[in-house]
């Protein structure tokens, strides 16, 4: 084995070389390494499959890369061990986008490879096409129910080719003035790249459809990525109706060991044109690429919380310029990277006219400006101002249902002395203390602890108070506002799909807003201060989008569709949601980020661990020339963060100077792990 860093040769006695990616998570391993392919596995040991290597000693794991034959090694090269399978899990494609994908975010191969290809199972491998779908109809037992099952591969002897895909029409894409020239261009075998500002109340699903069946009936292929698994359960319907039955698969980390597998192999060997899926599907292997799409990509859900940590937006965008692909950006709101992308002319806006966006709108009402105190004085502090109390009974009254959004899930997250006021801490690991229920006991939300006998430190007062309220408590208030209505509660526990008419309130946690038919009645958005007094860079953003993904729940204003939102009319989020304009609100935050010197308009990378680790890794590392060291800022336990910040030009070589670095460090066998990521989503 070795690296290919000399002058190619031929090996003496003939053998081709195979290129090999093994499995080993060390920075300073991460390049192939060359191994001769012996005679009895020249068939097998095909570039994309599984291999077995004799590496430092020991048998693992590895990708074979490419073969060739000549090799860079001066000395002897062992052999392959062992072809684990025959089958080419690993696309070319795929293998090209994982190296840039470590590369961007400062990562290695074989991390990046993890992600891209599921685990082997062995028994998916060995079924014939008839019994693929017969699993896909009945599900394994050993699997269970999560994430559903794939989408059934085409039938054997079905080709599931581009002139059987019905035809589609513009539809709901006509509503935007550059959505039919979309369709077109994919249909066409273009690769047009669009950020997609949907209206409330769009069917966004169908819409992802259209553009897939064009890109199909173009002859090509579609990667679609969603946040969550109810948006999955959509997409796959609208995909389903519009495109028709075994033309796509899902692709979950959620689903079982066989049925992950399964869909992966179904869209590896080209039996299907269109994978969707959550991240775990952005490195889906999809023949002739023709078109990316990512919905919400503001959800922190798209960010892999596994080394490299790449975000499913940056990965599909990178598909999209290797492959020369089509792009999809779509949401209600608008991230400043996809703002970005607009500026940069990367991609153009797909955006209704005003009038359009007028008329899907719901009516918005803050309770905050002066016109709303000067009628209600009280509105400054109560949760529930009269207007939104009004606002309730007035769509309850015309039997449609209400939507109450909160951003804190359970009773009582949050609690404090009913004395002083000061935060109710766990004695044991100083935790913040919650309650389950009214009658329940206060609960450590950091180590389980019951403390059923607590005293503030600070008084020794023992009453207590809610600091913050939570959706089941909100819920409990509500019902005692409104006697005899039906309210019901949706979030991680529980979360419903869909409510029917006249479904009285329903109280939903941020991602977890159910659809109602025909719309809800009025949208309230409690508890605003949650989110935009949080210490995050994106705070205004992230509560922008809660807001816009509730408020598209509403019926329009002509329809008698109202929403209020519990803050000061005066501030930007709330601004933008008044007027709907959520291109505005980027905009601005984009400009504000490069004046400070903030992602997207800039490239940062936070390196954290123990002090000792982390400035031993900065001073390896040959950072670019511009290059700002910020920090230290402390981090979680006794870890502590630096923070580094170069202009988007130099950001390969700041992840190329973070990787080698630790590369040294792994070489040296440091103790103390530290972490690298590249423009992660939380920078305080």
């Amino acid at each position: 084995m070795t690296s290919t860093r000399h002058h190619d040769r031929r090996p003496a006695d003939g053998s081709p070389v195979a290129r090999v990616c093994v499995d080993v998570p060390l920075a300073h391993l991460d390049r192939p390494f060359d191994y001769l392919v012996p005679a009895d596995l020249a068939e097998s040991a095909v570039p994309g499959t599984r291999v077995k290597v004799r590496f430092a000693g020991q048998l693992v794991n590895g990708w074979l890369l490419e073969r060739t034959e000549r090799s860079g090694h001066t000395g002897r090269l062992a052999y392959l061990e062992k072809v684990v399978s025959p089958e080419p899990v690993l696309a070319p494609e795929i293998a090209r986008l994982a190296r840039a994908v470590a590369d961007r975010y400062a990562g290695s191969l074989a991390d990046v490879l993890r992600l891209a290809v599921p685990p082997r199972h062995a028994r998916v491998e060995k079924e014939t096409p008839t019994d693929e779908t017969s699993a896909a109809d009945e599900g394994p037992a050993d699997e269970g129910p999560a994430g559903g099952d794939p989408a059934e591969p085409a039938p054997p002897g079905q080709n599931p080719s581009a002139a059987s895909v019905p035809p589609v029409g513009s539809g709901g894409w006509e509503a935007y003035p550059a959505g039919p020239g979309f369709l077109r261009a994919l249909a066409d075998g273009r690769a047009p790249r669009a950020v997609w500002s949907a209206l409330p109340g769009e069917d966004w699903p169908t819409r992802v459809a259209e553009a897939a069946a064009a890109t199909v009936r173009g002859g090509r292929g579609v990667v679609a990525v969603v946040a969550d698994a109810r948006d999955l359960d959509r997409l796959d319907t609208a995909l389903t109706r519009v495109l028709g039955a075994g033309r796509h698969v899902r692709l979950s980390a959620a689903l079982g060991p066989a049925r992950r597998y399964r869909a992966f192999l179904a869209a590896r060997r080209g039996r299907v044109p269109v994978v969707i899926g959550t991240r775990a599907a952005m490195f889906a292997p999809v023949e002739r690429l023709g078109l990316v799409a990512i919905w919400d990509d503001g959800d922190d859900l798209h960010a892999e919380p596994r080394a490299p940590y790449p975000h499913a937006r940056e990965v599909l965008l990178t598909r999209a310029q290797l492959a020369g692909a089509a792009a999809l950006v779509g949401g209600y709101p608008r991230t400043a990277e996809a703002q970005l992308l607009v500026e940069t002319g990367w991609a153009r806006e797909v955006v209704a006219e005003r009038a359009t966006v007028r008329a899907r709108t719901p009516a918005v009402e803050p309770t905050g400006d002066d016109p709303q105190l000067a009628r209600d004085p009280g509105a400054a502090t109560a949760r529930l101002p009269s207007l939104a109390w009004t606002t309730a009974r007035d769509a309850l009254r015309a039997d449609t249902p209400v939507l109450v959004q909160v951003p804190r899930r359970g009773y009582l997250p949050a609690i404090s002395c009913a004395t002083c006021r000061a935060p109710a801490r766990c004695p044991h690991c100083a935790g913040p203390l919650a309650l389950p229920s009214a009658r329940g006991t206060p609960v450590c939300r950091w180590c389980g602890r019951v403390s059923a006998a607590y005293a503030c430190p600070e008084c020794g007062g023992r009453r207590l108070r809610a600091a913050v309220v939570g959706a089941r408590r909100t819920a409990e208030e509500l019902g005692r506002a409104f006697p005899g209505v039906p309210v019901r509660t949706s979030g991680r526990e529980e979360v419903l799909a869909r409510v029917p008419a006249g479904a009285g309130l329903v109280v939903a946690t941020p991602g977890a807003e159910p659809v109602a038919d025909n719309g809800f009645g009025a949208v309230l958005l409690l508890d605003s201060w949650a989110l935009l007094t949080r210490a995050d860079l994106r705070a205004g953003e992230e509560a922008l989008r809660r807001w816009l993904t509730a408020a598209a729940l509403a019926r329009p204003a002509a329809a008698g569709g109202r929403v209020v939102v519990v803050a000061d009319g005066g501030l930007a989020p709330v601004q933008a949601l008044l007027r709907w304009d959520p291109a505005w609100f980027a905009a601005r935050e984009l400009a504000e980020r490069r004046e400070l010197g903030f992602p997207p308009a800039v490239r940062m990378a936070s390196v954290t661990g123990l002090a000792p680790a982390v400035a031993e890794l900065l001073a390896e590392a040959r950072l670019p020339e511009r290059a700002e060291v910020l920090g230290p800022v402390p981090a979680e336990d006794d870890r502590e963060r630096m923070l580094v910040r170069v202009p988007r030009a130099r950001a390969a070589a700041l992840a190329a100077a973070l990787h080698a670095a630790a590369g040294v460090r792994a070489a040296r066998k440091a103790a103390d792990p530290v972490r690298v990521q590249v423009d992660p989503l939380e920078l305080f």
